[in-house]
């Protein structure tokens, strides 16, 4: 969980200098990527998302995410203490989206912070780099059990991106992680746009040939209430995490 909001500390004039300087000292060390390249499973810093067996088929949105290293790497939070390196868990990557390392906050110390965050971010933790963000959550989740509502692989990739004050922001959770590789993200190809939806039509269109409109209706109900209880278990409820 994130910590107790602080009040954010008034920038001094004189620190001007040395958190442009610190800046670009950061940036210089931000190395080229690789490409991304869907046949290996390589996604360098991208988030990365694959429907879920049954449960994508009710509910096209809910599926399950991990996040890759600098390398490509993928590495995801996928059951009760067990962090699966290498490919997703369920199945390969349908749809990913890859993080801009500029808009992330690199803090060697407080003087190094290029976010506007304040004692916040100290509060919560920083990172020196990407890889040393996924390398301290990946062994934080090795000790925490999987809940489908609370705890599971957006919430990984949520911390992360929380370290990192990605965009200015501490607040990112399992809603807006979902939103943000859903409606930014790019689909690997046309095929996993097609295996990612055509279940939930196929079932649809079955449900209403055999029971008529009250099938369709039942499970836009249920699609509904699927998000609504996550929009509330993020917005409404305080989970406290597992030591």
């Amino acid at each position: 969980m994130l910590p107790r909001r602080y009040p954010q500390m008034d920038g001094n004039p004189s620190n001007g200098g040395e958190r442009d300087n610190a800046l670009r000292g950061i940036l210089q060390d931000l190395w080229p990527l690789d490409e991304i390249d869907p046949s290996t499973q390589k996604f360098p810093c991208c988030l990365v998302w694959t429907p879920l067996p049954v449960i994508s088929w009710l509910a096209p949105f809910v599926g399950h995410v991990g996040i890759c290293r600098e390398d490509g790497t993928i590495v995801d939070f996928s059951g009760d203490s067990m962090i699966h390196v290498g490919q997703l868990f369920y199945g390969t990557v349908a749809k990913y989206y890859q993080v801009d390392r500029q808009q992330c906050c690199f803090a060697r110390n407080f003087g190094g912070h290029t976010c506007r965050k304040g004692y916040e971010h100290v509060v919560f933790g920083t990172a020196v780099s990407w890889d040393d963000a996924v390398q301290l959550f990946r062994r934080t989740f090795e000790n925490r059990n999987f809940k489908v509502f609370s705890c599971n692989g957006h919430s990984f990739a949520a911390d992360c991106l929380n370290l990192l004050s990605f965009r200015g922001s501490m607040r990112w959770n399992m809603i807006n992680v979902g939103a943000l590789i859903m409606f930014e993200g790019k689909w690997v190809s046309r095929w996993s746009m097609l295996r990612s939806f055509l279940p939930f039509i196929g079932m649809l269109c079955f449900g209403y040939l055999m029971i008529g409109w009250m099938f369709p209706i039942g499970l836009l109900s249920f699609v509904l209430g699927t998000f609504g209880w996550y929009v509330m278990i993020c917005y409404c409820c305080k989970i406290e995490d597992d030591d």
